[in-house]
């Protein structure tokens, strides 16, 4: 599977003047039942990314543009991560007073291997370029333009095609279950 955004960016993240209203303020007025409401609502975020984690079939993400909040979110829970120069990515959700919890803040450290930059960008908000998102492992390729781009991730996506489903879907399985092993052990 190869997810790619149609228009000048990969994603701007979550819709907030649509979202922003079931999300906080619900339809309760008791305090303790509107965080029980928004908690169900961020666990059914959280399953949505999580669901391209679980597909058995490798998830290829091809990012041109921005990557916002829930970009963050979505790539990270992705198996192959391919941008074209000119990208940037952003852990947004500390600018709007909220912290990022549909993923990025669990993935991101195992992903790029450094606490300390995920602590920087999560608290700061910075955006990461292309190029710095390559050197840390974020993508595993930057492509000169966004037909570059769409072209290898669909070159990838087809190599993987002709392989053996079994032995693809297995791989992923156990690349899966031994992260989350390992990521229970640690935790």
């Amino acid at each position: 599977m190869v997810l790619s955004g149609a228009g000048k960016v990969f994603t701007t993240g979550l819709d907030l003047l649509e979202m922003g209203p079931e999300l906080l303020a619900g339809e309760q007025e008791d305090a303790a039942l509107r965080a029980w409401a928004l908690r169900h609502k961020v666990l059914q975020y959280q399953e949505a990314f999580s669901v391209l984690e679980k597909c058995p079939k490798p998830v290829i993400a091809a990012v041109h543009g921005a990557c916002v909040g829930a970009g963050v979110d979505l790539i990270s829970a992705c198996d192959i991560r391919y941008c074209a120069q000119g990208s940037w990515f952003q852990i947004k959700e500390v600018d709007i007073g909220l912290a990022a919890d549909v993923g990025t803040l669990q993935r991101l450290p195992e992903i790029v291997g450094n606490q300390s930059l995920v602590k920087e960008l999560a608290f700061t908000a910075r955006k990461m370029p292309a190029p710095e998102a390559l050197s840390c492992g974020l993508v595993s390729r930057v492509l000169p333009d966004n037909v570059a781009l769409l072209e290898a991730a669909l070159e990838v996506a087809s190599e993987i095609t002709s392989k053996s489903p079994v032995a693809v879907q297995g791989t992923k399985v156990n690349l899966e279950l031994f992260y989350t092993d390992v990521y229970i052990l640690k935790g």
